[in-house]
C-alpha cells in the first residue's frame, strides 16, 4: 500500500505549533530566571540561609508609609536603586502604616501603591525587600492583614526577593495566646497562594522579646523566622543575652529594623554601642536593616532636612547616623570570620575624643576637641560625632567641622580632615555662651560618634 506523505497545509501547521511552543518555552525559561535573580532564602534549625549557604546581608528601612507624614516621597525606584549602588544595600524593607492617621486603614489605595512601587523597584535592583505590616496592634486588623497579605502572595509569591512581615512591634502582650494565633491566620492565607517564601513573626514588647517566641514556637507552616529590633541608645548587652538564649533554642532572628540611636529614634548616635550590636549580628551571620530613610529632623533619619527623594545624595546630605550606617552596610555582607582583624567587615574604626579649655571669661569660653585615631587602620569614611551639654551652654561659633543640631550638637568633618590615618589626630573648636555667667566652663565627655 502506498503510503500518503502529509499535505503541505498540514506541515505548515505543524510547523507553526512547534515554533508557537518554542516561543513559549523561551518566554517561560526568561520569567523563571527573572523570578530567581536572587537565592531563596530558607530555614535550617536557627540560621536563615541564601541559597543553601548562612550568609548575611544588609539594608535600609523606609520610614512609615502613612499617606501625610512626609516620607511618602521615598517610596520610589531611584531612592531604591541609589541604596543599592551607593549603600550596597542588599536588601529593603517597606514599612507600610496600618492603624495610625493616613495609614492603609484610612488609605489603602496610596499606601499599597507606595509599597509595590518599593517592592516592583527591589526586584528590579535584585535586591530583597519587606512587605512589613507596620503595626502595633496588628490583632486587631487580622482581617485586613489576612486580605492584603493573600494580595501581595499572589503578585509577588513567585519572586525570591519578597518577604512578608506580617507583625511589625507587637506591644507587651501574650506571645502565645494573641499574637501566635494571629500570625498563625494570617501565614494560613499567604501560605495558600506562595507555599515557601520567607514569613517573618514580630515578638513581644516592641520586637525584643524573641526568647518567648522560641518557648513556642510556630509550627503549623515552615520557613517562619522571628523579629528582633534593638536601638543602640537604649538596648544593650542585656538584649544581646536574651537573643543568644533564643538562638540557642533554635529560633532563628532576622533584625528587620534597629537604630544608632534611642529607642525613641532620637539622640545622637551610640557608635560603641552600636558597634558592639554590628559585630554580634556578624557573629551570628545576622540579616538587618537600618532605621530609617527619612529626611525628619530626628537621631535615626539617614538624611538631613531637604534631601532629594530620588537618590543621588551627596555625604553633606547624610545625617551622622546616616553616615555611620552606610558605612556599616556597605562593609556588612558576606561571609567573613568576624574573629579575623583583617576582616574588612569589622565595626566602624575607632578613636579617643578629648574637650580642652583653650581660654575663658565670665561669660564664655573657648574649646578645643581632639580626635586620635587609635585604630590600625585609617578613618577614611569621616567620623560624625555628638556631645550634649548639661548646663545649658550653647554654641555661637565653630570651626574645622560642621555643626548640626543642637544640644545634643553633631559635628561631621569637613572635606579637608575627613581621614585621620592610624596615632594621628585631628582638632575641631568652637566657642560657647555660658548659661550663668562667672561659672566654670563646662567640659563635656563626648562619647557620640567614633569616640570610646
Amino acid at each position: 500500500m502506498t503510503k500518503h506523505q502529509p499535505s503541505f497545509r498540514f506541515k505548515h501547521r505543524l510547523d507553526l505549533i512547534l515554533a508557537l511552543f518554542c516561543l513559549i518555552f523561551a518566554a517561560l525559561t526568561v520569567v523563571t530566571k527573572s523570578y530567581a535573580a536572587v537565592e531563596p532564602l530558607s530555614v535550617n534549625g536557627s540560621k536563615i540561609m541564601v541559597g543553601g549557604e548562612h550568609k548575611r546581608f544588609a539594608g535600609v528601612s523606609h520610614f512609615w508609609s502613612n499617606t501625610g507624614w512626609g516620607a511618602e516621597r521615598f517610596y520610589n525606584d531611584q531612592a531604591v536603586a541609589w541604596l543599592k549602588q551607593d549603600f550596597d544595600a542588599q536588601i529593603v524593607r517597606a514599612a507600610m502604616g496600618v492603624e495610625d492617621a493616613g495609614g492603609y486603614l484610612q488609605d489603602p489605595a496610596g499606601n499599597k501603591a507606595r509599597v509595590e512601587a518599593v517592592v516592583d523597584a527591589a526586584i528590579a535592583n535584585d535586591m530583597y525587600v519587606l512587605i512589613d505590616w507596620h503595626s502595633h496592634n496588628a490583632q486587631n486588623y487580622q482581617a485586613q492583614a489576612v486580605a492584603f497579605f493573600s494580595e501581595m502572595a499572589q503578585k509577588y509569591g513567585a519572586y525570591n526577593n519578597v518577604i512578608y512581615e506580617i507583625y511589625n512591634e507587637p506591644l507587651q502582650i501574650s506571645w502565645s495566646n494573641t499574637i501566635k494565633p494571629y500570625a498563625e491566620a494570617v501565614i494560613a492565607a499567604i501560605r495558600a497562594h506562595d507555599p515557601d517564601n520567607l514569613i517573618v513573626v514580630g515578638t513581644p514588647t516592641w520586637s525584643q522579646d524573641v526568647d518567648k517566641a522560641a518557648a513556642d514556637p510556630i509550627t503549623s507552616s515552615q520557613n517562619i523566622a522571628y523579629t528582633l529590633h534593638f536601638y543602640a541608645g537604649t538596648h544593650g548587652q542585656w538584649l544581646r543575652n536574651r537573643a543568644d538564649m533564643a538562638i540557642n533554642a533554635g529560633l532563628p532572628i532576622f533584625v528587620t529594623e534597629w537604630g544608632t540611636v534611642n529607642a525613641n529614634g532620637d539622640g545622637g548616635v551610640a557608635v560603641s554601642e552600636t558597634n558592639a550590636w554590628v559585630a554580634w549580628m556578624k557573629q551570628n551571620n545576622l540579616i538587618h536593616l537600618n532605621w530609617s530613610l527619612h529626611d525628619k529632623q530626628e537621631g535615626a533619619s539617614v538624611l538631613k532636612p531637604g534631601a532629594a527623594s530620588t537618590g543621588g545624595w551627596a555625604d553633606s546630605d547624610l545625617t551622622a547616623s546616616g553616615t555611620f550606617v552606610r558605612n556599616v552596610v556597605r562593609a556588612y555582607s558576606g561571609a567573613t570570620d568576624p574573629t579575623d582583624p583583617t576582616d574588612p567587615t569589622d565595626p566602624v574604626g575607632s578613636a579617643t575624643c578629648e574637650m580642652t579649655v583653650q581660654s575663658e571669661w565670665n561669660s564664655g569660653y573657648v574649646a578645643e576637641v581632639t580626635i586620635t585615631n587609635t585604630g590600625s587602620v585609617a578613618i577614611s569614611t569621616g567620623w560624625p560625632i555628638s556631645f550634649e551639654f548639661a548646663n545649658g551652654t550653647t554654641i555661637s561659633n565653630s570651626w574645622n567641622g560642621s555643626f548640626s543640631a543642637s544640644n545634643p550638637y553633631t559635628v561631621e568633618p569637613l572635606n579637608w580632615n575627613r581621614t585621620i590615618q592610624p596615632g594621628s589626630s585631628t582638632k575641631f573648636g568652637f566657642q560657647a555662651n555660658k548659661a550663668v555667667v562667672n561659672s566654670s566652663a563646662e567640659v563635656v565627655d563626648i562619647s557620640g560618634g567614633i569616640c570610646d
